[in-house]
């Protein structure tokens, strides 16, 4: 089924669509074109000589008139609206105001599933690394769920590592979230392709797929810092939850720096590579979060009861509960060294750990390791 939105398309968002299949045209050139014609279907029909008034260089409009002879403007749209794909130009109401705030704001986003919904309470954009080690697995996990729970919408990126993470954990919790693409919406060129189910999961439960590159774009590298800008300038501010010293999400940090949007980081092992990045941010500035209240506190949101429920510090119900508990952290512990600090007998460590992860209060991250699950 078609999003309900594409009912209420203009004529001109076609037009928005042709100007957008040329890729010398971005946010800077699509502005320029309204400013100078007021409706793009006027511009997409102006002359060379019109295009040079509007203050265009020679080159660009002899390659703009070259490359629009061979666009069909109603064919192009039909294949958008064919992928069950909608469009949101600038021009239209229900274009997303943070995003509408920033200094070089995409002129057309794609969308797949209703962002209106999912925008319709505050958002959060968490980024990180394709590289997540156990402990930005749990610090993704924890504060994910936490910001769901609060009624924060998590904005990401769709890759592999935090990002595919953190859209998973909000499904996994009810929550709202919307992924930016690097490449375009329809199915064959969603990437990484590992996630076109996950891509699927996200709309269907309410949640939207987004993009500025016409459908057919591949993810190309470049693409990339682009779409980062767009993830922080949906959002209030921007968590980074582990990060390289060369790790994309760092530029969606400096993004949302020059956005005039509060930076976040979860500080990490110092001889961590994937925590080199994030530590660096908090030494920069970013305010470091060690619980979701310190984002909700920062952004002036509200704390839930089901948030401050998850904060509460675990309670033991046996005392061989009791024992481990005091054992683990947030740091694997393998269960042959909680056997030889707790004097346990090997069977009922096992046992214990067992009935700890069923009640939610461990996990257990394979090869015998342990970790508090909140």
């Amino acid at each position: 089924m078609s999003p309900s939105f594409l009912k209420n398309v203009t004529d001109e968002a076609k037009y928005f669509n042709s100007f957008n299949l040329v890729p010398q045209v971005g946010p800077k050139r699509f502005q320029q074109l309204l400013d100078h014609f007021s409706d793009l279907g006027r511009a997409w029909k102006a002359t060379g000589a019109e295009l040079a008034a509007a203050g265009f260089e020679r080159d660009f409009v002899e390659l703009l008139v070259s490359r629009r002879a061979t666009i069909d403007a109603d064919r192009e749209y039909g294949r958008i609206t064919q992928e069950g794909i909608g469009l949101v130009t600038i021009k239209d109401n229900n274009y997303p105001r943070l995003l509408q705030e920033i200094t070089d704001p995409p002129a057309v986003l794609y969308v797949k599933g209703n962002l209106n919904q999912a925008l319709g309470r505050p958002a959060v954009a968490v980024v990180g690394t394709r590289k997540i080690s156990s402990y930005g697995k749990m610090a993704a996990e924890n504060l994910a769920a936490a910001l769901a729970h609060a009624g924060v919408c998590l904005i990401s990126g769709l890759a592999l590592g935090v990002d595919g993470l953190v859209h998973r954990t909000a499904l996994a919790n009810s929550g709202a979230t919307v992924a930016v693409l690097g490449s375009g919406l329809n199915q064959a060129s969603i990437y990484p392709g590992a996630h076109r189910g996950l891509s699927q999961t996200i709309v269907e439960s309410g949640g939207a797929v987004i993009s500025e590159f016409p459908i057919g774009s591949l993810p190309l590298k470049q693409n990339f810092p682009r779409r980062n800008r767009i993830i922080s300038g949906l959002a209030l501010g921007v968590l980074v939850i582990e990060a390289d010293l060369a790790s994309g999400s760092l530029i969606t940090a400096r993004h949302a720096l020059e956005q005039n949007r509060q930076v976040f980081a979860v500080p990490g092992p110092i001889f961590n590579a994937t925590s080199a990045g994030t530590n660096n941010l908090l030494k920069l500035g970013a305010k470091p979060v060690t619980s979701v209240e310190d984002i909700l506190s920062e952004l002036n949101l509200e704390v839930t009861p089901s948030v401050a429920e998850k904060s509460a510090p675990l309670t033991a119900d046996s005392k061989d509960e009791e024992i481990l508990l005091k054992l683990l952290n947030f740091e694997p512990v393998h269960v042959n060294t909680l056997i030889k600090a707790s004097n346990l007998p090997a069977s009922v460590v096992s046992s214990t750990l067992l009935m700890m992860e069923l009640k939610g209060k461990v996990r257990n991250l394979g090869a015998l390791q342990y970790v508090l699950a909140k």
